[in-house]
């Protein structure tokens, strides 16, 4: 099966600061990948190029064979661990913003019958995420958990293929993250869609991932730490794309996070 995308000799540098290196990563359509890693070794960055964000300094970004041009598109949405919502709209207008800077990009307002569709389709994205009896609140009178179903509802809301989360569960207590948890596979089953999360819960990667991608450095100096980059020092495919995931009680036992990043920081 030829890959969704491809990251092809990759290499993200800031002056003479080298962040990513030799980064060759091919992500295949219905994958839930996870990235593990020590902080700033570069998992958010690779996030970024992926999303359009940026450009890699060196290498080519594939999306079905075609090179990706730096800028966020439709097909690829991102949801952050900060609730990346507008607190001045109800949860029924954040979703319905994004249809509208879609389907009226100059305006950003849509009118009459194609209105009304895209209502339509906001509402259903919100009963999808659990938010079909909340959808006239506003941010400020929602919690943490209800605030990131709705910055998922307005990641989906225009269908991307790739959905992209950056520690997106990080701010939640065990109790909302199990049903955030439960809420993600869910979605990424039922939309088709394929995912690359980036978290430092080692139990949340092998829970949710297909695949687990551990970012680090190969090569240490210590008189220049900042002349070598980080890049995929391991990868491992737990099951085949949309696989039933393993309830945790049968996961194989995962070390403690901060074992496991210290393991994965000197590998």
């Amino acid at each position: 099966m030829s890959a969704l995308l491809s990251l092809r000799d990759i290499w993200v540098e800031y002056g003479d600061k080298i962040v990513l290196e030799r980064v060759n990563i091919d992500i295949e359509a219905g994958s839930f990948v996870s990235i593990v890693g020590p902080s700033g070794a570069g998992k958010s960055s690779l996030l970024r190029l992926v999303l359009g964000q940026e450009a890699p300094s060196r290498g080519t970004i594939l999306l079905d064979g075609v090179p990706l041009t730096p800028e966020c598109g439709p097909d690829r949405g991102v949801v952050f661990q900060r609730y990346s919502v507008f607190p001045h709209l109800s949860a029924l207008r954040n979703t319905l913003f994004g249809l509208e800077c879609e389907k009226a990009p100059l305006a950003a307002r849509l009118f009459g019958g194609a209105r009304r569709a895209a209502m339509a389709e906001a509402a259903g994205m919100l009963d999808a995420v659990g938010l079909g009896d909340a959808m006239h609140l506003y941010p400020a009178q929602m919690s943490g958990g209800m605030q990131q179903r709705l910055a998922i509802a307005q990641a989906l809301v225009k269908r991307p293929r790739i959905l992209l989360l950056d520690e997106p569960f990080g701010a939640l207590d065990p109790g909302i993250r199990a049903d955030m948890h439960a809420l993600i596979t869910r979605l990424w089953r039922d939309y088709a869609l394929t995912i690359v999360m980036v978290t430092h819960d080692i139990r949340e990667a092998f829970t949710l991932g297909t695949r687990v991608l551990a970012i680090d450095k190969r090569r240490h100096d210590p008189q220049a730490p900042h002349r070598f980059g980080a890049t995929a020092v391991y990868d491992l495919q737990l099951r085949r794309p949309k696989e039933e995931a393993a309830p945790e009680e049968d996961l194989p036992a995962v070390p403690d996070e901060q074992n496991d990043q210290e393991s994965i920081g000197h590998g």
